[in-house]
């Protein structure tokens, strides 16, 4: 029976794979840090459907799709997801209540976003946020209002390209010059006038998450100068862990593994020796970030 890869989740604070096994449901593994990580891909990427309220509905034609794209999805499920998505404004009507947070990735990288209250700080993970504070509370809609007030005034945008934030993830400042950053802006936030009265606000509480994404663990390791580029049939991935943050997998060799890319193909053990032969592309460097735009455990 086939399993094929659906990509990093964030389980508590730690990353977790997922797989899928159409008839056989869900499951997840968990790497740790140092672990050595070997892989190749097998057959086809697949389409992996529609995921909505925890439950996986299988692509109705078995697609397959294009190994250099960030989504599993043929374009019929994408279209179908997006129908339900508070991202995309199509399910303006969901009662649940949310919050509204600032993410901090880099000096003068910080975004706005919304995120349903029930998820935690999984979104924060999910983004690969090094930093980061809620600002408020309630209704969908008064949160989206908010997250434009905010957008509109302070000049932050609502999302990062995950290229820009490789690019400065390992030469970060300290912790609490990380904090003070997002402190300053809670502050220049809290002070705008326009906040929906619907909207409960929230002092500033700053959570780091450098050690969660095993940064700690960083010194001395080459910095992250190589990401993968395509997952390609009999291709294989080789290193050893050394980290994760949102979607991507960190190795001790200074390899990045977008596991979006991952996501929709059949991961299995390579033969011994095996070296890692996927096509690989440099990451920019910190000094010039890009343009923005838009990855067997």
């Amino acid at each position: 029976m086939t399993w094929w890869c659906t990509g990093i989740r964030w389980k508590g604070c730690a990353p977790v794979i997922g797989w899928y096994g159409q008839g056989r449901g869900e499951r997840v593994s968990a790497p740790a840090y140092g672990q050595r990580l070997a892989f190749v891909a097998r057959g086809e990427r697949h389409c992996l459907g529609v995921w909505r309220a925890g439950k996986r509905t299988p692509c109705p034609t078995s697609a397959t799709v294009p190994g250099r794209g960030g989504s599993a999805q043929c374009p019929e499920c994408a279209r179908l997801d997006r129908s339900f998505s508070v991202a995309a404004d199509t399910n303006a009507a969901d009662p649940r209540t949310y919050r509204v947070y600032l993410a901090w990735f880099g000096p003068g990288m910080v975004k706005v976003g919304i995120t349903a209250e029930e998820r935690g700080s999984a979104r924060l993970l999910e983004q690969g946020a090094m930093a980061w504070t809620w600002l408020g509370r309630g209704p969908l809609m008064a949160t989206r209002r908010t997250e434009e007030l905010l957008r509109a005034a302070l000049g932050v945008p609502d999302r990062i390209a995950y290229a820009r934030k490789r690019a400065v993830r390992a030469h970060l400042p300290d912790a609490p010059e990380r904090a003070r950053e997002v402190s300053e802006l809670h502050g220049r936030a809290a002070a705008l006038a326009g906040w929906p009265e619907s909207l409960e606000r929230l002092g500033c509480e700053v959570a780091d998450h450098a050690a969660v994404f095993g940064m700690d663990g960083w010194a001395g390791l080459p910095a992250p100068d190589r990401v993968v580029a395509e997952m390609v049939a009999d291709g294989a991935v080789v290193g050893r862990l050394a980290g994760a943050a949102g979607p991507d997998l960190h190795f001790e060799d200074g390899l990045v593994v977008d596991t979006r890319l991952l996501a929709g193909w059949e991961l299995a053990a390579p033969g011994e020796g095996a070296v890692t032969s996927v096509p690989v592309a440099q990451t920019p460097s910190a000094a010039a970030p890009p343009a923005e735009q838009d990855g067997l455990f």
